[in-house]
């Protein structure tokens, strides 16, 4: 075969002679690339690695300082446990039932081995708990071990010491299963409105207060005098003021005043229950705030 033959399968166009020159550069061009992202590798992976490394350290370190945390437990009186505050002490279902079914009966403990006798919580627990333990004032003022063979006979005079409602303390007032800070409080500031209560009846008027907590509060509470409070003249105050007193709304004020401009004075008890809309049910309590 000649050579001049096989010429016709080597000879190239100008155009073709550049598209091979193209071709081979950009062929050049990847192949520089492709070295230098393999150049640069195992530098960012150990760049990586020493990241990962770093993070990894630190996420160890919190864990560690998590797993040391000890939560900050304040002084507390045994006898408010609730399921909750129980559970994050470490007390069972059945330790917790125990000690609420205890004070269900209105009954306290008075002492850290009462507390174990009542819940019947390990000695272990009762260990870590027990620094924790604040009992009133007029409980760590008995003599040692007195109060452990008396206790029931103490809860007896204890209970039979009735309290005046206007002289009760929050502290008096949670005495009583069923009531907390919040319901305490609202008490007193229904105490604050009236400026004191005349009658024990007025509990059923303060609401969240269920009729076991009120027939407790009434037990262990009572008015015993009525208080110096700041009475209204019926006669002679106006609509503005007479909408102030709790038990008077809008339209009963407004009654008064009408009944007052018809009628002339209002006299006496008698009177108030002829006003139209008038609460007759609360009249006899209602009258103690007012002067005739």
């Amino acid at each position: 075969m000649k050579f001049s033959s096989l010429k016709p399968y080597f000879s190239f166009s100008k155009t073709q002679r550049i598209g091979l020159l193209i071709l081979f550069t950009l062929f050049i061009v990847l192949e520089a690339i492709y070295f230098l992202m393999n150049a640069n590798q195992p530098e960012k992976i150990e760049t990586d690695e020493k990241q990962w490394i770093s993070l990894q350290s630190k996420v160890d370190s919190l864990n560690h300082h998590k797993t040391g945390f000890v939560p900050k437990i304040y002084p507390f009186n045994p006898n408010f446990i609730t399921d909750f505050k129980g559970y994050k002490l470490g007390m069972s279902v059945d330790e917790i039932d125990r000690l609420l079914q205890f004070r269900k009966s209105n009954r306290f403990v008075n002492s850290t081995k009462e507390f174990q006798d009542v819940t019947k919580v390990s000695d272990s627990l009762l260990a870590e708990m027990a620094p924790y333990f604040k009992f009133p004032d007029w409980v760590k003022n008995k003599k040692s071990g007195h109060e452990n063979n008396k206790f029931r006979s103490d809860f007896k005079k204890e209970k039979l010491q009735v309290i005046d409602i206007n002289l009760a303390t929050p502290e008096d007032l949670k005495r009583i299963y069923g009531i907390g800070d919040g319901l305490s409080e609202r008490i007193l500031k229904e105490k604050d409105k009236f400026g004191g209560f005349v009658s024990m009846e007025q509990m059923n008027d303060i609401w969240g207060l269920s009729p076991e907590v009120i027939e407790k509060l009434t037990t262990s509470f009572s008015v015993k005098s009525v208080p110096d409070v700041k009475k209204i003249h019926i006669n002679d105050a106006p609509l503005k003021e007479l909408m102030q007193f709790p038990y008077f709304r809008y339209s009963v004020a407004k009654a008064i005043v009408t009944y007052r401009s018809m009628n002339g004075k209002i006299l006496n008890v008698e009177d108030l229950t002829k006003i139209s809309g008038f609460p007759v049910d609360k009249v006899k309590i209602i009258a103690l705030y007012l002067e005739f």
